[in-house]
C-alpha cells in the first residue's frame, strides 16, 4: 500500500493575493521557512494550519491542498 502525499497550489494562491512567503507566514502565525517547506512538499501542515491558509485565500481547503495524482483516496 502506497502512502498518499499532500500536494498544494500554495505558490499560485500566494501570487494571486500578491503575498510573499513572509507575509503569509505572519498572517497564519508560522515562520517563512515553514511556508517554503509546505510549498515544496517537504512539510505537511496540520489540518488547522491548512485551514488557516485556505481561509486567507478565501477558497475551500481543496483548492489549495489535494492528494497527489495517482494516489488512492
Amino acid at each position: 500500500m502506497r502512502s498518499a502525499s499532500l500536494g498544494n497550489d500554495l505558490k499560485v494562491h500566494r501570487a494571486r493575493k500578491n503575498l510573499t512567503q513572509e507575509e503569509l507566514a505572519d498572517l497564519v502565525g508560522v515562520t517563512r521557512p515553514t511556508i517554503n517547506f509546505i510549498e515544496n512538499g517537504r512539510f505537511v501542515p496540520s489540518a488547522l494550519l491548512a485551514l488557516k491558509i485556505a481561509r486567507i485565500f478565501e477558497v475551500p481547503f481543496e483548492e489549495v491542498f489535494f492528494l497527489e495524482k495517482g494516489e488512492a483516496p
